[in-house]
């Protein structure tokens, strides 16, 4: 069922709810005062009977009379007179008899004065009367033609009103629900708009103020982010392309030639040297993307545990200087550490020791003295690195791609790289809810510094 079937059922459904319980309450509510109104009604006309017969000693057979020929129909009253002792003393019609009194009714109208009960379609009532210093019981009988007709017209009215009522609140809910998801409409027609070579297409926000107008938002914010991401991607895949067909081009280039013709031992030697040196290489930028699309995992699927930053430092350290005996990585703790917790963080050993191997082995490339200085510091939430080399430095107007992937700077006549180790230090450092910055003065040197939340 749509959305706007759905809200107009439930308007519709809701408020012809409200509308018959405000009909059953009046409706009840009228009944109920009608019937205590002919009540008293009945009351009344009983006392006056009474009256005539014990105090302005009208005769009974006269009463009788006047009750045979009246043509009151509005209230034709049945009315018997008993003293206490049950004994008989006035009767409108004794053949007729409505009532039906026995002596066990007569004892319950002198213990509580007075009853009232329902006979059918009549109304009946018995109560203690009180002449001269004697008590007797008045029963009464009759039927409220003209409040049951009113009745009966109040329920007609609230039938035909509440009919109406619900086709005019369908109507209405209709034309409501449809206003109301006119904006969702004209989303959707937005959405259905964009295709993936239009991202950077927007839906209306309308007021910015409702709910819709947030979704709005939301989603343009969704958009740019793909948007952001396809661009990524693109980028990524042409720069794997470019990076990968330099070397496999080498490689078939060297292989090509060796098959042209025969070769000695030695040439066939060189092609196989020339050509695992290109194997290596791929193999290399094949890690280190491996290793980039492992860091952008979200945080939810990456296995952490309790770390300590020394150990991780110092284990990458040695790889570094186990992969290149020319490099040097001295370790030194910049202020006393006086709590183990200072230096433990909750992160994936994997993935820190390859940021750290990368910013190691960056500063030993592009320093003089292959060498990169790791400094070790805390504050009170964090863990604080510090990679310090003197080397070429970074020039100011570089500094902002720095951290951008396949991005490669003026000095990398240097050193060979693939533009991947500092943007995969960064979401390493991310992942772990860090930051990275650097500060870098060329020609004498550049500082990567990493903060880390500790335990």
């Amino acid at each position: 069922m749509r959305l706007k079937n759905k809200l107009t059922l439930l308007f519709a459904v809701m408020t012809s709810a409200l509308l018959l319980a405000f009909a059953v309450a009046v409706y009840f509510s009228y009944a109920k005062s009608r019937q205590d109104e002919y009540y008293r009604q009945l009351k009344v006309r009983s006392a006056i009977k009474a009256n005539l017969l014990l105090k302005a000693g009208i005769k009974a057979d006269v009463l009788q009379l006047i009750y045979k020929n009246s043509s009151d129909a509005f209230f034709p009253e049945e009315v018997a007179i008993y003293d206490t002792g049950f004994n008989l003393l006035y009767h409108d019609d004794i053949n007729v008899d409505k009532v039906k009194e026995t002596r066990q009714m007569i004892d319950e109208v002198i213990r509580k004065k007075e009853i009232r009960f329902n006979q059918g379609s009549l109304q009946e009532i018995g109560f203690l009367y009180q002449n001269d210093g004697k008590q007797f019981i008045v029963t009464a009988a009759a039927k409220d033609h003209t409040g049951e007709r009113m009745l009966r017209g109040l329920r007609s009215t609230l039938f035909f009103a509440f009919v109406a009522s619900i086709i005019i609140i369908t109507v209405v809910g209709r034309f409501l629900s449809s206003k109301a998801l006119q904006p969702v409409s004209k989303l959707v027609d937005n959405v259905n708009a964009i295709t993936a070579s239009n991202l950077h297409q927007t839906v209306d926000e309308g007021n910015g103020k409702d709910e819709l107008a947030e979704l709005a938002v939301t989603f343009n914010k969704m958009l740019k982010r793909l948007e952001y991401s396809f661009g990524a991607q693109k980028l990524f895949v042409y720069n794997i392309s470019h990076e990968l067909r330099t070397p496999l081009a080498a490689m078939i280039g060297e292989l090509d030639l060796a098959l042209s013709k025969d070769r000695s031992i030695e040439d066939y030697k060189k092609v196989i040297g020339l050509s695992l040196t290109d194997a290596k290489r791929i193999n290399r930028l094949i890690n280190g993307m491996l290793d980039l699309a492992k860091a952008s995992y979200d945080q939810s699927e990456v296995s952490f545990k309790e770390l300590r930053l020394d150990e991780i430092l110092l284990d990458a350290s040695r790889q570094v200087m186990d992969k290149n005996n020319t490099f040097t990585v001295p370790l030194s703790f910049d202020q006393e550490i006086e709590d183990d917790q200072y230096i433990t963080i909750r992160g994936n050993e994997y993935l820190l020791t390859t940021a750290f191997v990368n910013l190691m082995e960056n500063g030993c490339k592009f320093s003089s003295k292959k060498q990169c200085k790791v400094g070790i510091s805390y504050s009170k939430e964090k863990t604080i690195i510090n990679f310090v080399d003197e080397g070429i430095g970074i020039p100011k107007e570089e500094l902002e791609n720095i951290f951008t992937p396949f991005y490669r700077g003026s000095n990398s006549q240097y050193a060979e790289g693939y533009g991947i180790g500092l943007s995969l230090c960064q979401k390493i450092v991310e992942l772990h809810k860090g930051n990275i910055a650097l500060n870098s003065i060329p020609n004498k040197g550049t500082t990567f510094t990493v903060t880390l939340p500790h335990l």
